[in-house]
This record gives C-alpha cells, structure tokens and sequence, in this order.
C-alpha cells in the first residue's frame, strides 16, 4: 500500500517517528486558494480520456496515484490548468463547494456526476481552499477562514508534547495511527493516578470493586484532521482494559472562526479539570441501580447507534456472566466496552472504532432511568 492509495494507514510506536511523519507531511501538502467557479471537475473512470495518460495530469502525479482513484471516487480536478486526482476524504468538502447534495449523487456515471458539479460550481464567486497532499486534492475547503482554519498537525503535536510535559510529568506514549481522514495519538498519566483517578478508586472499593480499580491508568487520546471530519481535540480515556474506555471529549478547537494552533494551547489549561469531571460521571454511574439492566443495555445501545451484532453479543456475554437481578449503571456501562474490543477482534476499520467509542462516550450523560423498563426491547 502506497501513501497516495485512499485507503493508506499507518501507525507509530513512540512519538518522535509520529511528529517526524507529520511533519513530512505538512512540507509534503501544498494549500492552494481559487475561484470556486474556477475548479473544473473531470471524470476518471475506465472510459475517461485521462485514464492511461499520466502525463496529463501535475507533475509528480504517479499512475499508482491515477489508478487508484480510477478504483474509488472517479474523479480528477483542474485547478489552475493543473490536473489532480480527487481523493474520496475531498467528495464531501467538493459537494459543500458546490452547494449540492443527494443520495442519487454517488449513483451517477462519473461523466454525469462532474457535469453535474461543473453546473453548479460555475456559479459561485466564492473562495475554496483545496488541500493537496500525497498526489492528489485530499480536501475542497470554504476559502473564507470563518470557516475553515488550517491547523497544522506537527504544531498541534509539539504544543500538545509541551503542554503535557508541563501539567503531566512521567506521561508516556502510548500510540499513534493516521490515515488520509485524521490522525491520533494516545499517551498514559501512570504518575498523575491517584490525582486523577484517587477518588474514583475509593469508590470501586467500596462498592467491592477493588480490582478494576488497580488496573486503571488515566490517559488521553488526541484526534484532529485536516479534511474537515475532526476538530482539534483531546478525549479523556482509561487505560488498563482489554481495551481503552473513552470518556468523552474534554477539549475541542473546530477549523473554523480564524482559530489558531494558539487557541488549541490555551484550551489544553482545562485538560486536567475537564478529565476529572469526565470521571466524576463515570463514578457517578455506580449510584444509579437499573432493576433491568440488560434491557437498559440494550435500549442504550440501540440509542447510541452502536453496532448491533456486537452490541447483541456483548448483552449476550453480560447475561450470562451476571445472570438475572438488578445491576448498577456502571455495571452495565462496563459491560458495554465489550463492543469496541468485539469490533477489534472483527478486524473494524479504525474510523469505525473511533465513531463507536465516541457514541458510547454519550452513556455518561443519559438519563438511565428512562431506559430502565420491565418490557423487552426488539432490535
């Protein structure tokens, strides 16, 4: 799999190859303001005059690059008398550009769908902002920085490093990934347990749960992206588990409104305080008692839009091992992180994981007593 493939991934297993990655990236990406009414799309298909003659299109441009988007979107843009391919991450941003949307869209020809964006695209005096990194135009942003801001992933990274090393002393990387959608990082706060999680583990304990209380450690998880699908943001998660437990977003800086990689820096002051209230509702859970808990289950999976064969199996697994008789919200919450680890192990795409663990988040701030019936629930 080269970079310039769609669906390229990689990973990393300590920092330096991280920021060293992402910052061959930003030197790598070129970003480019035009005329929306100037952009030009271009069918590339098997039967387009363009597949076959790499020398049409911008220097550079490889045919590994033209043929896999022959393979995916199907389509190229001329920007400014150069010809790109379009990455499938740029379909959403180019509809935005254009003004259009539709299911019927993706189901035209690639001749009839570029004639359809040419229409609409030759009428707007608007600036775009296209993004064009490994061969290809990645994104088709607003030109108007009220509504999209460039962050920089490695200057993101560096302030996030320092940050941490001033607030988190001992903090460890844990792991990153990055694909042509977003990028993320994950590090653990082994010295800052008892800061973070002392009054949370007093609370397993007494509710007899000493030993999921030993093997958690606090840590955080990094996300932004540069194709409009994430803001600049840091989640709270627990390490420890068969598989981290998202606690829901503690900061969040969007693209937008002229933000800075300054604003996401002066955010990150919060981070410790926005954690604890994270796990103050994770500890919060242990008081409220569900006198069905696996229909609660079920009716809360069902309301997070979490994947149903797995969301069925982890209620199958939580019947059996916990049997009839009432459960606490906590009980079950745990339960349900048996779904993100069954996803896992079915070898899920990582965006996938990433939607679920954040959906699954949510189940911190529901009100579980509306969930709470005698009546099964269908699925």
């Amino acid at each position: 799999m080269l970079p310039c493939h769609d669906n390229y991934t990689t990973t990393f297993d300590n920092y330096p190859s991280m920021l060293s990655y992402h910052k061959a990236l930003s030197v790598g990406s070129s970003w480019k303001t035009c005329k929306v009414k100037d952009l030009h799309v271009e069918p590339l298909d098997g039967t387009s005059p363009l597949y076959g003659h790499t020398s049409a299109f911008a220097a550079g441009t490889s045919e590994e690059a033209v043929s896999d988007t022959v393979a995916n979107l199907g389509l190229a843009l001329n920007v400014d008398g150069n010809i790109y391919p379009v990455r499938s991450t740029a379909y959403k941003t180019l509809l935005d550009r254009a003004k259009i949307n539709g299911s019927a869209l993706p189901k035209l020809s690639r001749k009839e769908l570029a004639n359809v964006l040419n229409a609409c695209l030759a009428v707007h005096n608007s600036d775009a902002l296209l993004l064009i990194r490994e061969e290809k135009v990645s994104a088709a942003h607003s030109g108007d920085e009220k509504d999209y801001s460039v962050l920089p992933m490695d200057e993101l990274l560096v302030t996030l490093e320092k940050k941490m090393g001033e607030r988190f002393p001992g903090f460890q990387f844990e792991g990153g990934y990055s694909d042509h959608s977003y990028t993320c990082g994950s590090w653990t706060f082994p010295s800052q347990k008892e800061d973070l999680l002392g009054a949370y583990a007093k609370a397993l304990a007494f509710y007899g749960k000493i030993s999921i209380a030993s093997r958690l450690v606090p840590g955080i998880r990094f996300m932004t992206s540069d194709t409009g699908l994430s803001s600049a943001k840091v989640s709270a998660m627990l390490m420890g588990t068969q598989h981290p437990i998202h606690l829901g977003g503690c900061i969040a800086v969007d693209h937008r409104h002229k933000k800075k990689v300054t604003d996401f820096e002066s955010e990150l002051d919060q981070l410790f305080a926005q954690f604890c209230d994270s796990v103050a509702k994770l500890q919060s859970l242990l008081e409220i008692q569900l006198e069905y808990p696996a229909n609660a289950m079920t009716r809360v999976c069902k309301k997070l839009s979490l994947p149903k064969k797995e969301s069925l199996e982890a209620i199958a697994m939580y019947e059996m091992a916990y049997g009839g008789g009432p459960a606490s919200a906590h009980d079950v919450f745990m339960a349900m992180q048996e779904i993100p680890y069954l996803l896992k192990t079915h070898h899920a795409p990582e965006a996938k994981m990433l939607t679920v663990e954040e959906n699954m988040a949510r189940a911190l701030s529901i009100r579980w007593s509306d969930y709470d019936l005698a009546k099964a629930v269908s699925w």
